[in-house]
């Protein structure tokens, strides 16, 4: 059995997409997972699991979504060690403003990293590591082009939290 963190994407967004966390930890017990806990209620779900691969975990809870909601909620896993490691990563950049880290589905590749990483600004920085875009943001932010969207439309599916939480997950699930 191991554990895994999963991520939920654009759920409590407006009437037409709510996913309260009870119903999120019903829906992850129903497909059969265990020890499931939810923090706050942006779509953080962690569970334990016999399955190894997470493409099956991320196809078994999405399905799972889609049944309960009727509608589709695209869902990134991690494991314990990889958010450990992106909680690490971001608390090494030292950056005193807004930091939001972008959660990919897919591992990019070089030429896609690039691109994010080009669109930087002394004001805007994005810093690609494996599945997790670091926007590290200004005063700004309200305003800023690098933004989970702008991460999607070059690297694909992504969600994203804010440097609190990931850290306060990566303390309480790690």
């Amino acid at each position: 059995m191991a554990t895994y963190i999963a991520f939920l994407r654009a759920i409590n967004l407006g009437a037409k997409r709510k996913f309260p966390k009870d119903a999120i930890k019903a829906a992850v017990e129903g497909a059969g997972f265990t020890n499931v806990e939810t923090y706050i209620n942006t779509g953080n779900v962690r569970l334990d699991s016999t399955l190894r691969s997470r493409a099956k975990i991320e196809a078994a809870l999405e399905k799972a979504f889609l049944a309960d909601r009727g509608f589709e909620v695209p869902t990134i896993v991690f494991t314990q060690k990889e958010l450990a490691a992106i909680a690490e990563e971001a608390a090494s950049f030292g950056h005193g403003g807004r930091h939001y880290v972008s959660l990919l589905k897919d591992v990019p590749t070089d030429a896609a990293v690039k691109a994010v990483e080009e669109t930087s600004t002394a004001e805007e920085v994005a810093k690609v590591g494996g599945r997790a875009v670091h926007l590290l943001l200004g005063d700004n932010y309200h305003e800023a082009r690098l933004t989970n969207a702008a991460v999607e439309k070059k690297l694909g599916v992504a969600t994203n939290r804010n440097l609190t939480v990931i850290s306060a997950l990566a303390e309480k699930w790690c």
